[in-house]
């Protein structure tokens, strides 16, 4: 089976610039540390875009994923997040 890396880039609305940030830092730090299947997480922000910040996701493989997706954890941090974007853009891509 093969890696499942996610890329998903987030405009986030000015006025929660630094709120979503350390929300995501904290999503990416929580997913490495419970989930068996994630095997990198990493948060970046745009050199070209103030506002966009870019997730870079790598699952063992599908399951991985899938239980990742359908997480409690991930639930709640899209909760918390809540009409902080103004869009979103999401890949997901199958690592050889």
């Amino acid at each position: 089976m093969s890696r499942v890396a996610l890329v998903v880039q987030m405009d986030m609305k000015p006025e929660h610039r630094d709120e979503f940030i350390a929300i995501m830092r904290k999503h990416a730090e929580n997913c490495l540390a419970v989930e068996e299947g994630c095997v990198y997480f990493d948060v970046a922000l745009s050199r070209d875009h103030d506002n966009r910040l870019v997730l870079y996701e790598v699952y063992r493989d599908q399951a991985a994923w899938d239980d990742h997706a359908a997480s409690p954890h991930l639930a709640k941090t899209r909760e918390s997040y809540e009409g902080m974007l103004a869009g979103r853009e999401r890949i997901v891509v199958d690592i050889f």
